[in-house]
């Protein structure tokens, strides 16, 4: 048995799957004391119940390697399902240089991936990346340099407080996944949440239903940012179709959508100034 072989029968005696064993001496590829130790400490951390996204440092993300750490939300399989509805929509309309704001962006992950992705099919797509955290603009920018991603602006802002006004009328596409976990249903969900920035997660109630106020917000302000036909596109509870389609007709969108994500559960609103 070779010494990598015999670490990964260590991880996993110690309680770790064999794919997740496996993924950590390939990341660490242990060489020597140092290294061997800095393993064994992730594992612990895994085996501590620590998401193994934190652990390894990074996470593919559709066409892109993310760097993750605790200060930004895990992507997942439905955010990427948004990301290919965006591609779609942007594609359909021929916009050879969209302006697009990812509203909340975290990581970067749906404003980057759809950067990159437009760029292989030479649509030269700008980025405002806005987030209220100073910490998660941090990790979007490091993303971006890693994968060479230029047109890159990010602000700090609570949603549309401290955008540019220079940019009312002019968005093409405005895409988000904002909180909307209800504190209540937040407090049933699985523990390895906590590991997660609880307000990437977790918004208020309002009258109309459970964690949805960064919706209403979102859904209720976007319209004078987009350009004519522009498109909001958010991620949403799946409870949540009835309000946000609401909310969409309150806001005056003139063909509003709301899709099923591939488990089922309604998911995307897609709404056209």
């Amino acid at each position: 048995m070779d010494a990598n072989s015999y670490l990964v029968s260590e991880l996993i005696d110690a309680g770790l799957n064999r794919r997740e064993a496996r993924w950590l001496v390939e990341e660490f590829s242990p060489a020597d004391d140092n290294s061997i130790a800095a393993l064994r400490l992730a594992a612990r951390r895994r085996l501590d119940g620590e998401p193994i996204q934190y652990v390894l440092g990074h996470w593919p993300f559709r066409s892109l390697d993310l760097d993750l750490d605790a200060r930004v939300l895990i992507p997942r399989p439905e955010t990427e399902e948004l990301v290919g509805l965006a591609f779609d929509e942007l594609m359909k309309r021929r916009v050879k240089a969209p302006l697009i704001v990812d509203l909340g962006c975290g990581s970067g992950a749906i404003g980057l991936a759809l950067l990159y992705e437009l760029r292989q099919m030479d649509v030269h797509a700008s980025l405002v990346a806005v987030d209220s955290s100073p910490d998660a603009l941090d990790v979007t920018r490091a993303n971006a340099r890693k994968h060479d991603l230029d047109g890159v602006t990010t602000v700090r802002s609570s949603w549309f407080d401290d955008l540019d006004r220079s940019l009312l009328g002019r968005v093409d596409m405005i895409v988000a996944n904002p909180p909307y976990v209800g504190a209540t249903e937040f407090a049933s969900l699985d523990p390895v949440l906590g590991y997660e920035p609880f307000a990437a997660l977790v918004s208020e109630d309002t009258a109309h239903a459970e964690g949805f106020f960064d919706l209403q917000v979102i859904i209720g302000q976007s319209c004078p940012w987009l350009v004519a036909n522009g498109l909001l596109i958010c991620e949403h509870g799946n409870m949540h179709r009835a309000a946000v389609l609401q909310a969409a007709h309150d806001a005056m969108f003139s063909d509003v959508r709301d899709l099923d994500d591939m488990f089922g559960n309604s998911r995307f609103l897609i709404a056209k100034r």
